[in-house]
């Protein structure tokens, strides 16, 4: 052997041992990234799942939501149908009684009027002829 296949034989071993001690920084990132890859898949799954149950939760709520204002629609219709009627009746009451009562009014305070009048001519002292 010659000195140059010496060298050679050397430079040879010592690329190998540079590979070598390059190649374990490359192996321990490629299982990193296998690691983070598994991680990533897993939250992945974990966020499909959240977001199923998020969204049946939010279907859930929708319909129970649906059902309280179906409930307060009827409850609504009910309360003008109560005003509707509260209104005829008022209206009712005014026509049939207020009519009457205005007149009755009226005849007792002209009764008491003249019974103050003739009161007052009785007594003498002047009133009104």
């Amino acid at each position: 052997m010659s000195v140059g296949e010496i060298a050679g034989l050397l430079a040879a071993v010592a690329f190998v041992a540079l590979v070598a001690i390059l190649a374990l920084p490359v192996i321990k990132f490629g299982k990193t990234v296998d690691e983070l890859t598994n991680t990533v898949r897993d939250l992945r799954r974990e966020h499909v799942a959240k977001t199923a149950v998020t969204v049946d939760e939010t279907n859930a709520l929708l319909a129970s939501t649906n059902a309280q204002l179906q409930r307060v629609e009827a409850i609504t219709a009910n309360a003008q149908t109560v005003t509707t009627n509260a209104a005829a009746m008022s209206s009712l009451f005014a026509a049939t009684v207020g009519g009457p009562m205005v007149r009755v009014a009226a005849f007792t305070y002209g009764v008491r009027r003249a019974m103050a009048t003739r009161k007052e001519g009785k007594s003498g002292r002047g009133g009104r002829r």
